[in-house]
């Protein structure tokens, strides 16, 4: 059985136009072509056609969803990893509508509103304007689509790699040991290595971070008590600036 380029256009909520630009550039070929000149579609297109609009919704391009779908041809494992997101999204919204019906009740009642009941649900997004107003829109929209790329379980992994650096950082500023000595440059090394695996940072599709931005992050943990709090305040944030600045000098 195959369906229509209009019958696909009307159920993906899409437009036949959509549908011939992905042939035309070899995303989405049709199954056949009709004696009437008709593109058509099987059950394998739909599932194909099915991932590429998931991974739209990721906010990937169609490039990157391209090279997705070269990379992973198996469709059952990366649409079981999709179902994945798609649960953990439909967690992340029905706690967004609890939150959102904690407050209109709390109003309506004139009872107190607690931020903790408000924010649930929340991503990372409210910072978009502050990182493309510091770094540009491209850094904001390449490490957004990479981040919204990750399964679930590979999310948990990268924060856990995240809060056990700020950790080993918070540790080391408390032991007295020197910004510029082997232990603390070791830590330095590791942050640099973490910064380059983000997509949308400054140099991560080169070497690595640049020297202006990596000592420009070490001077906005000091500046920023958000960013500082990560490193055990203050003083563990001028610690660690000052072990980014050794690092720079002697490296970048």
């Amino acid at each position: 059985m195959d369906w229509s380029i209009q019958d696909i256009a009307r159920l993906a909520g899409t437009t036949s136009r959509t549908l011939r630009h992905y042939d035309d550039i070899g995303l989405l070929p049709p199954s056949r072509i009709g004696a009437n000149g008709y593109r058509y579609y099987d059950r394998g297109a739909l599932v194909r056609l099915q991932r590429i609009l998931l991974l739209r919704d990721l906010g990937l391009g169609l490039p990157a969803i391209a090279e997705v779908l070269q990379n992973q041809t198996d469709a059952a494992p990366a649409l079981r990893n999709h179902l994945t997101w798609l649960r953990d999204e439909r967690a992340r919204l029905a706690r967004q509508i609890a939150a959102v019906e904690s407050t209109i009740s709390a109003m309506e009642g004139g009872e107190q509103i607690m931020a903790e009941d408000m924010l649930d649900g929340f991503d990372h997004t409210q910072y978009k304007e502050e990182v493309e107003e510091r770094w540009g829109k491209e850094a904001y929209a390449k490490s957004d689509a990479w981040w919204r790329s990750k399964t679930p379980a590979e999310k948990k992994e990268w924060q856990q790699l995240q809060q056990q650096l700020a950790a080993d950082w918070t540790a080391a500023a408390t032991s007295g040991v020197a910004p510029d000595g082997d232990e603390a440059q070791a830590l330095a090394q590791r942050h640099f290595d973490w910064l380059a695996s983000i997509p949308g940072t400054p140099g991560s599709d080169g070497n690595g971070p640049t020297k202006a931005y990596f000592v420009g992050l070490g001077e906005m943990y000091v500046a920023d008590p958000r960013f500082g709090a990560n490193y055990g305040g203050q003083a563990g944030a001028e610690f660690v600036r000052d072990a980014l600045r050794a690092y720079a000098d002697r490296n970048l």
